[in-house]
């Protein structure tokens, strides 16, 4: 089955270079019209690029922390194509440093061009997407923001955060055809740089990621998903919930926490809640099942043989 974009229209940030002229090149190239975005990267070459490989495609160098600037870029799409399919969330920068030297402006800067950029192309969109019933937004997260890496407290939360954006997106566009998903990415990029050795560049291309974005552009893409993707290899991540341990409330239930916390991060049987409250509703279910259980033992005999008579003898 080949995937085709044809008659969509795509936009993408922060595809002047990296990742995002990788997607866009790619979007272009299985028939999708490409809003080529970016803001001091050079998005006129990639568009120059598509053209002449017998693509569409047009420049929006426009800011993401920009909300009006994003609704104007929107409506450029909007006037020459008609309609906006797909979004990709690409747009990021670094400012990295450890937490104790990093300027509180640098981590809002951060939090602004990733967390806030992406909100903005998402409600340019939004209404669109819902009118026409049919919309897949891609944003970029990280392995950073999955799990943590030192130097990038600013980054690791923006990255979080989109996925926290994604999850509630993906409920509420399901009824309209919206599919939300993010993309965990490792590729040596213009933000790499500097930060890997040589041997790792050279397996790390942005073109190997780029396989990700077009799935989870497709028709056929999930939604709610978080898909990794690097050197030609492919994972998801998921936030997941033990079955955890009922310990009931009073004084000293910190304590037994304590002495059972290895037996309440125990992942065997865990789960993926759709939604965030079914941790509430996990919770009550096992209280409720452990009282159940006490009731049962705590039950004499002479009152379960009372309600429970014996039969006729044979």
């Amino acid at each position: 089955m080949n995937i085709r974009f044809d008659g969509r229209v795509a936009l993408v940030t922060g595809a002047g270079s990296g990742l995002g002229r990788a997607h866009a090149l790619a979007l272009a190239k299985r028939g999708a019209k490409v809003l080529v975005n970016d803001w001091g990267g050079d998005a006129q070459s990639v568009v120059d690029e598509i053209r002449l490989a017998g693509g569409q495609a047009s420049a929006c160098p426009a800011d993401v922390t920009d909300f009006s600037a994003v609704q104007s870029m929107v409506e450029q799409g909007l006037k020459l194509w008609g309609r906006l399919d797909i979004l990709v969330n690409n747009a990021g920068i670094l400012r990295d440093k450890s937490f104790a030297k990093m300027d509180l402006d640098d981590f809002a800067l951060v939090m602004n061009v990733h967390v806030m950029g992406a909100v903005h192309c998402c409600k340019a969109v939004w209404d669109v997407m819902r009118a026409q019933n049919y919309g897949r937004i891609i944003m970029t997260t990280s392995s950073s923001g999955l799990w943590g890496n030192f130097g990038q407290a600013n980054y690791a939360a923006a990255k979080m955060a989109l996925v926290g954006l994604m999850n509630t997106l993906a409920i509420e566009g399901e009824s309209k055809n919206i599919r939300v998903n993010a993309l965990s990415p490792t590729a040596a990029t213009r933000m790499t740089e500097g930060l890997l050795p040589p041997a790792a560049l050279e397996v790390l291309i942005p073109e190997a990621v780029t396989p990700a974005l077009i799935f989870l552009a497709s028709d056929e893409s999930p939604t709610g998903r978080i898909v990794c993707a690097g050197a030609g290899s492919f994972e998801t991540a998921q936030v997941s919930l033990t079955k955890g341990v009922v310990l009931g409330a009073g004084s000293e239930v910190a304590e037994g926490l304590l002495q059972r916390f290895k037996e309440v991060a125990d992942r065997q049987d865990d789960v993926v809640p759709s939604h965030g409250m079914q941790q509430g509703q996990h919770e009550l279910k096992r209280a409720e099942d452990a009282r159940q259980q006490d009731v049962a033992a705590a039950t004499p005999a002479t009152e379960f043989a009372t309600s429970h008579p014996p039969g006729p003898r044979l």
